[in-house]
């Protein structure tokens, strides 16, 4: 399979290449040049299958040419050692609670996928090479994805993470999972916000002296080994929507920031996926809605909410979605919808769900609750996604349900470490000297 860029300017690689490089030379995303499309059979038994056995499918359709197949099942069997359940809110709508792999949170699917896979595409270059190459993984991460991405690569011979997060925008939950690991896992607190963030890792990728000293990739869903995996449970919350006799009619609705989690949705659609329709739910980083809207794309700077992981004013995979529909809004609105909510909004509907339901949820499933509740019609089912433990964002959902939420085990461990970051201004100089020290 070839991989080529969005802004078409760069050759065509091989899935080895897009993953190890992360970003194209011309600054595109990379997408793959097939999307195939799976057999009716599967759709047809896909109720009686495991997650595990639905990833694998999906996973062979998307990776099975580059990579040995006992390998991608181990690689496919190795990340999902936890499950993704759909479960019910209310008579039409359901949750895919995304919270229960190792960092609680949505992310672990794709970056437990990503560090696997990377590994395996290292270990054949050392192989072949005769030596041993470190390469550095650069991610930002406005919340959750640098938790997820560090713990997947924690301990991984021959990779050294780099999680840039922006200082004081981040829960305290939240930071205490990646900036307590210490090993192979280096914080480095940035003094601005995650689109700051961001663009020191573009601008990285960019810089001619960086890659001809270090080998660079990325772990955000800019990397296709990071976004691609995440497609495997929404082809499993439709196999249980079938087992329940609830799969005709089925919309889903995807909390969004950089819009990697939604396009995910959207290539697993254009393989096959019998899903009616999407719903992007939004904070007030509202860029996206504005373009459904009207037509006109307008990146802003991002705005700190109460759904913090959502915070982004210029969304990486907005390029993704436009190459998909092949620049078309008219083909992009007639998938997909959005609304958006400011943080009293959101507030408002984790109290109302929890009153209403007895069901608690983190600031980013309130915003899709309520743009299910807003946007789905009278006959149809909705399913939005539930993307990090409500634990997480504790002091936030505390307060407003009036209530003492459990800490899990696992998060209330994270919290006992001792920080390690390394503060840095919002300098791309001051990066680049830090990367090649």
């Amino acid at each position: 399979m070839k991989y080529y860029s969005t802004n078409n300017n760069a050759p065509l690689v091989n899935l080895h290449e897009a993953v190890v490089k992360g970003l194209a030379p011309d600054r595109g995303l990379y997408m793959p040049e097939t999307i195939k499309s799976l057999p009716c059979s599967f759709f047809d038994s896909i109720d009686k299958l495991s997650f595990q056995e639905i990833a694998y499918t999906v996973a062979d359709a998307l990776f099975g040419e580059d990579i040995d197949g006992d390998c991608l099942r181990k690689i496919v069997y190795d990340t999902l050692n936890f499950e993704c359940p759909v479960v019910k809110v209310s008579d039409n709508i359901y949750t895919l609670e995304l919270f229960h792999g190792p960092t609680l949170a949505f992310k672990d699917v794709g970056a437990r996928f990503m560090a696997r896979l990377l590994q395996y595409f290292i270990n054949k270059e050392n192989a072949t090479e005769g030596r041993q190459q470190q390469v550095n993984v650069l991610v930002a991460t406005s919340g959750d994805t640098g938790s997820a991405v560090a713990n997947g690569f924690l301990g991984v011979d021959g990779i050294h993470v780099y999680v840039l997060y922006p200082k004081g925008k981040v829960s305290a939950i939240q930071e205490s999972q990646f900036v307590t690991l210490g090993r192979n896992i280096t914080a480095i607190e940035v003094d601005g916000v995650f689109d700051d963030c961001q663009t020191l890792v573009k601008n990285a990728f960019m810089d001619e002296e960086l890659n001809s000293r270090l080998k660079l990739t990325s772990a955000n869903s800019i990397n296709v080994a990071r976004f691609l995996p995440q497609s495997f449970y929404y082809f499993n919350a439709y196999a249980q929507m079938k087992r329940a006799g609830l799969e005709k009619d089925l919309v889903i609705c995807v909390p969004s920031g950089n819009f990697g989690n939604i396009c995910a949705a959207l290539i697993a659609k254009r393989m096959g996926l019998p899903v009616k329709r999407f719903i992007a739910a939004n904070n007030s980083n509202d860029v996206f809605l504005h373009y459904l809207n009207t037509g006109n794309y307008e990146p802003q700077p991002s705005i700190q909410t109460v759904a913090n992981a959502m915070d982004v004013g210029a969304p990486s995979n907005f390029a993704r979605i436009l190459d998909l529909y092949g620049k078309s809004h008219s083909a992009i609105t007639q998938d997909i919808s959005g609304f958006a909510y400011d943080d009293e909004q959101i507030k408002a509907g984790m109290r109302q769900c929890h009153d209403l339901y007895g069901y608690v949820l983190d600031p980013h499933g309130a915003c899709g609750w309520l743009a299910l509740r807003q946007g789905l019609d009278e006959h149809e089912v909705g399913v939005f996604c539930e993307t990090a433990h409500p634990a997480k964002f504790k002091q936030t959902v505390d307060g407003t349900i009036k209530a003492d939420i459990p800490i899990p085990k696992r998060l209330a461990a994270f919290m006992k470490g001792q920080k390690q970051s390394v503060p840095m201004p919002n300098s791309f100089e001051a990066f680049k000297e830090l990367l090649l020290s």
